[in-house]
């Protein structure tokens, strides 16, 4: 057998719900630049789970239906409120109430498509109340409960500040949702696709994809790249700051993506996100030296930024704290996790593949007592 490290370059099923070809990434055929500038969130969703972009009444059908499910039973409350906060990540917070919503979901165990999809709206719905809820709980506020009427995006910034959004904030988390809602078959998806493969139930999946999503070379990196730039401080320091992690073989987070050669499609739209929220603000020197460093490394090692580097200070512009960067990430890309765990129901064989054994071999057996 041969080996591909990380399973580089291995086609492991077949999808219809997004792609990556020649650098382009589509769902379900339509480009991410085409979403990104002109759809919802909500419409995003819509598209990722029907493989078909809705009408107007499927979109308005959608958003009640998000809109009536965003509640969280009163045990998942009360359950983040007894964490011990100031140790707390929120993505493991996040994993665990996750798991804990299908002990509250009479239909968790059962499998059939009409349940699934209704179990996928509770939890698009519910993820980013938890998210929400999470960050005002350790803030000693109460969690803001979602307003009707409101975006998916909106809500969000809603029920996380306790106010309503600036519309160019809006516009930036609406962005940023749809570009981090699917990337084909990456390690979170295929988490997922992997565990829901054995017949187990969608809430197993999601909670076994945040799990991988947790780590920082996934989800983590924006959250990376943020602490990079406060650590860096001033624009004069950036060029200096980065030379030293270079020469100290360090890796610069944000930097690079494994499935593109020419630079991933969807960083440009949250730079120029950042370039807006950055003057706004009155704190350019998040975008500026940001440029700095992707222009340089660019030049030393030919690495265009990918879509963490510059949601990193859209989302510091917009108030969020740091270490919800991750988890915001999970309240978009459970669209995609939902998608092909829905896929991966209706077309499913067991997903085990082999691994060449590297170990010793022909080894004698020695009684404990003759042992050295």
């Amino acid at each position: 057998m041969s080996t591909k490290k990380g399973l580089e370059g291995i086609v492991a099923t077949e999808s219809s719900v997004s792609s990556i070809i020649d650098d382009q990434l589509t769902y379900v055929g339509y480009k991410i630049d085409d979403l990104t500038d002109k759809a919802s969130f909500e419409e995003v969703i819509y598209l990722l789970w029907h493989l078909k972009l809705p009408n107007k009444a499927e979109l308005e059908t959608l958003r009640s239906e998000l809109s009536d499910n965003m509640a969280l039973p009163e045990e998942i409350i009360s359950h983040l409120k007894s964490y011990d906060l100031s140790t707390v990540h929120p993505m493991a917070a996040l994993r665990t109430a996750i798991s804990m919503l299908g002990l509250y979901d009479d239909e968790a165990d059962v499998m059939n498509p009409e349940a699934n999809k209704r179990k996928a709206i509770r939890l698009q719905a519910k993820i980013s109340t938890i998210v929400t809820a999470f960050s005002r709980i350790r803030q000693g506020k109460e969690p803001v409960a979602p307003k009707k009427g409101l975006s998916y995006a909106a809500n969000f910034l809603y029920m996380l500040k306790g106010e309503e959004a600036e519309s160019i904030e809006i516009e930036a988390m609406n962005k940023a949702l749809i570009l981090h809602a699917d990337h084909e078959l990456n390690a979170s998806t295929f988490t997922a696709r992997v565990c829901v493969a054995t017949l187990s139930d969608i809430y197993s999946g999601v909670t076994a994809a945040i799990g991988a999503l947790k780590g920082p070379l996934h989800g983590g990196a924006n959250e990376q790249v943020m602490a990079m730039l406060s650590e860096i401080e001033t624009e004069e320091n950036a060029i200096p700051y980065v030379k030293e992690k270079l020469e100290n073989k360090e890796r610069i987070m944000g930097m690079g993506h494994r499935v593109y050669k020419t630079g991933d499609p969807r960083a440009k739209h949250l730079k120029e996100m950042s370039k807006q929220l950055t003057e706004i603000t009155g704190q350019p020197k998040w975008y500026n030296m940001s440029v700095k460093i992707e222009e340089y490394i660019k030049k030393e090692k030919g690495l265009p930024a990918n879509v963490d580097f510059y949601s990193a200070s859209v989302y510091h512009s917009i108030g969020i704290d740091h270490d919800l960067f991750t988890p915001i990430f999970a309240v978009s890309r459970v669209s995609g996790w939902i998608a092909h765990i829905l896929e991966q129901y209706a077309n499913n064989r067991l997903i085990r593949p082999r691994a060449e054994y590297v170990g010793p071999t022909i080894q004698t057996y020695v009684d404990l007592n003759d042992r050295p």
